[in-house]
């Protein structure tokens, strides 16, 4: 999928537009925010990582823990928690880029860190969390 595809308004053929996964996402987030927050933490402070990964996705996962259903909180897209070690040892994230990984992550006080996945593909993304 490129870019333009998952930032910008698609036309089809023709002519209605079809939108953003990463608009519903966003709106999912803002809406997740404190949860997600909650976990991220639990998850540094009981010791299980120092990198949490929430996983959204829209079908079945078998990566993490679910979180957030979308189902039950009628919502577009379900969260699944994990962290940097799961990935690893799963092997989406490779050994030798481990650490290339981590320079990069985002302090998770401030920002939670989604693996997004979408049938055409997956990516990371930070995104800021919402201070009240």
């Amino acid at each position: 999928m490129e870019p333009e595809e998952l930032l910008n308004e698609d036309r089809h053929s023709e002519g209605t537009k079809k939108e953003s996964p990463l608009l519903s996402l966003e709106k999912d987030l803002k809406f997740f925010n404190e949860s997600i927050h909650e976990v991220a933490v639990e998850i540094m402070v009981e010791g299980l990582s120092n990198y949490p990964i929430f996983i959204a996705h829209q079908h079945e996962l078998n990566l993490g823990e679910l979180i957030l259903d979308r189902y039950d909180l009628n919502t577009e897209w379900s969260i699944h928690a994990s962290t940097l070690e799961e990935f690893v040892e799963k092997g989406i994230i490779k050994e030798i880029l481990k650490e290339r990984f981590i320079s990069s992550y985002k302090n998770p006080n401030d920002f939670m860190c989604v693996f997004v996945v979408v049938p055409e593909g997956a990516n990371f993304v930070y995104y800021p969390y919402v201070k009240e």
